[in-house]
């Protein structure tokens, strides 16, 4: 097992990388205890696969280079008890060779659903692969998930992380132009993990990426529903049978959608008839501005998760069609057992004309970012 240190790192990386990150809103301590430890567990299609641990002495982030992966989050309680608070299999090397329903994967190139898997561009019509019922979901059969990423570790003075690139060649899937993709997850020193993509196209093309983890900050005993939630969304998109948007942008008001002030899971779960697999309604229109998406609290630990993000939805997964799922440490992941909270563009978009726009034209840049900050209270 080999790890990289910190000080091999920055003699690795220094100059090029640092100069191009965004600035940070956290303070610079003046003795960092960022790391990072990198191992080679595997190789898939030629490539090797590592296994990477972001440590800031709170908390610690596990993830990986085969499908843009995040295996584990581990925070502590409002007692300092250290738990994963992410659905996952013990090791990396179990996602080469066992299905799952998108643990913490990059979800590409288009995350979510697309009605009846066909889209037109420009008077084409482009067929997806029907891998959800009638529809395509989360990129097709072999996704951004399934994927092999180009890696790059880096730190900087509040931030220690993972670069990773991805080339979809014309055709992939389905989709048109050669797309180049560029993922970044890092930890901050103020316990927030920022995942970061942007990505570029030779052709005319559709993308919405995103990471599906699965949360549940109870440390994984049981389900979520003792979860409370605030969303600042004042309205949602419904969906038909088959999930897919049916094009309306509805009021939130009066419905179980209605999570401006905070509100147990439980409850609304129960009065929406079992669950929630919509994309909450987060801006209007596309901006830059990185707006405060979610708050989720868990009453008995009294961990607290803030979701940041500058897109325009987050799709609200409440775990519905886990079954007796056997996850990590032996455990069994049943219904309701995590949530996910997807940044991304409304689903189908492209479908939809009056829903902001996934097309990618050549010379335009892909850019999005989400954030998970994490903190307690006692």
């Amino acid at each position: 097992m080999k790890y990289l240190s910190m000080i091999g790192l920055a003699a690795m990386l220094a100059g090029s990388y640092a100069c191009s990150q965004k600035p940070t809103q956290e303070p610079i301590k003046e003795e960092s205890k960022l790391m990072i430890k990198a191992e080679q567990v595997a190789e898939h299609a030629g490539q090797p696969v590592f296994r990477y641990i972001l440590d800031n002495g709170t908390m610690q982030v596990e993830l990986s280079n085969y499908g843009g992966l995040i295996t584990k989050i581990i925070v502590p309680d409002k007692d300092g008890k250290k738990e994963n608070v992410a659905l996952t299999f013990d090791t990396v090397e179990e996602y080469l060779t066992k299905d799952n329903p998108f643990f913490g994967a990059t979800a590409g190139r288009v995350a979510n659903r697309i009605g009846g898997a066909k889209f037109e561009l420009d008077g084409k019509t482009y067929e997806l692969a029907k891998n959800n019922g009638n529809n395509t979901l989360h990129g097709g059969k072999e996704g951004f998930n399934k994927k092999v990423w180009t890696p790059e570790t880096y730190t900087n003075d509040s931030t220690v992380g993972v670069k990773m690139s991805y080339l979809s060649v014309d055709g992939e899937e389905g989709y048109p132009g050669n797309l180049q993709t560029t993922l970044w997850m890092e930890l901050t020193e103020g316990n927030t993990l920022r995942i970061r993509f942007e990505g570029s196209t030779d052709q005319k093309t559709i993308l919405n990426l995103t990471n599906h983890t699965y949360f549940n900050l109870g440390g994984i005993k049981r389900d979520v529903l003792d979860h409370e939630f605030q969303f600042w969304a004042d309205a949602y998109t419904p969906v038909d049978d088959e999930l897919i948007p049916t094009g309306e942008v509805k009021d939130v008001t009066g419905t179980p959608f209605d999570f401006r002030t905070p509100k147990v899971l439980g409850d609304q779960i129960a009065a929406n008839a079992g669950g929630f697999d919509h994309n909450m309604v987060m801006k209007m229109e596309p901006s830059d501005e990185m707006k405060h998406f979610v708050r989720v609290r868990h009453p008995e630990s009294g961990r607290v998760m803030d979701m940041y993000s500058d897109n325009v939805g987050v799709q609200f997964y409440t775990g519905n069609f886990l079954s007796k799922f056997a996850g990590a440490e032996g455990k069994t992941y049943d219904k309701h057992w995590g949530f996910c909270l997807e940044s991304q563009n409304w689903p189908d978009a492209i479908n939809h004309d009056n829903f902001p726009s996934p097309i990618l034209n050549p010379g335009e840049k892909y850019e999005h970012t989400i954030e998970y900050k994490f903190s307690v209270e006692k």
